[in-house]
């Protein structure tokens, strides 16, 4: 086991057939609540049409017992070393060429994904898996949604987003229609952490959020 997410445990394996190191995902009860169901659905159909170096790639999707009767899905993905929430604990010092490196990194993932109309909604360190040669990839999909752009599929977006710390004043506020800029809200929050190892906004709640939020960038503005 190297890690664990709401849904599931993420094993290192072998593939057998390739020889190469890989990550298994293990989803558990995926039709046990609709949410996990939604995010499990949401995330597999985005990852199989996103392709793209800084971005997580499923390798292989696996179901165990018949099409009719399976309970659990296996996501077979590429192996990271570890991930940016680690890295950033761990003490290691960092240049200001390894922030503009990994910046670099995630602005080009979040380019290609904002270009395809999908907004991550959950960008976080620990959503950022690195190497040590220092190469990026942004995984954890389970929240994304598309954006249409026609009227008959627009749907009110949740408010119940990405890690508090991490999330844009509009979401914060419950705003509804919110667009791809909340992404680069957390990505704001995330390049701050770099630089401190510590988080730039952690609330406890909403409202101090909002409270922490003023406090550093001023009130906003009336048009605001």
């Amino acid at each position: 086991a190297i890690g664990r997410g709401a849904n599931g445990i993420v094993c290192h394996a072998t593939d057998e057939e390739s020889g190469k190191q890989v990550a298994v995902k293990k989803i558990e009860g995926v039709f046990e609540h609709l949410t996990i169901t939604r995010r499990t659905l949401r995330e597999l159909r985005i990852l199989r049409h996103l392709q793209h170096e800084n971005l997580m790639q499923v390798k292989n999707i696996l179901i165990t017992g018949t099409k009719n009767d399976f309970k659990d899905i296996y996501m077979v993905s590429e192996l990271m070393e570890t991930d940016m929430s680690s890295v950033l604990k761990s003490g290691q010092p960092l240049s200001d060429g390894h922030f503009k490196l990994f910046l670099y990194q995630i602005l080009r993932g979040i380019k290609y994904m904002h270009s395809a109309r999908v907004i991550h909604r959950d960008l976080k360190p620990r959503n950022l898996l690195v190497n040590s040669n220092c190469d990026l990839k942004i995984c954890d999909f389970g929240l994304a949604r598309v954006k249409f752009s026609t009227q008959e599929w627009l749907n009110p977006m949740t408010e119940y987003v990405c890690t508090r710390w991490f999330r844009a004043p509009e979401v914060l506020c419950s705003w509804t229609d919110y667009s791809a800029s909340i992404d680069m809200w957390s990505i704001g929050c995330i390049f701050a952490e770099m630089h401190t190892c510590q988080p730039l906004f952690p609330g406890t709640n909403t409202q101090d959020q909002l409270h922490l939020v003023i406090c550093l960038l001023g009130s906003p503005q009336g048009d605001e």
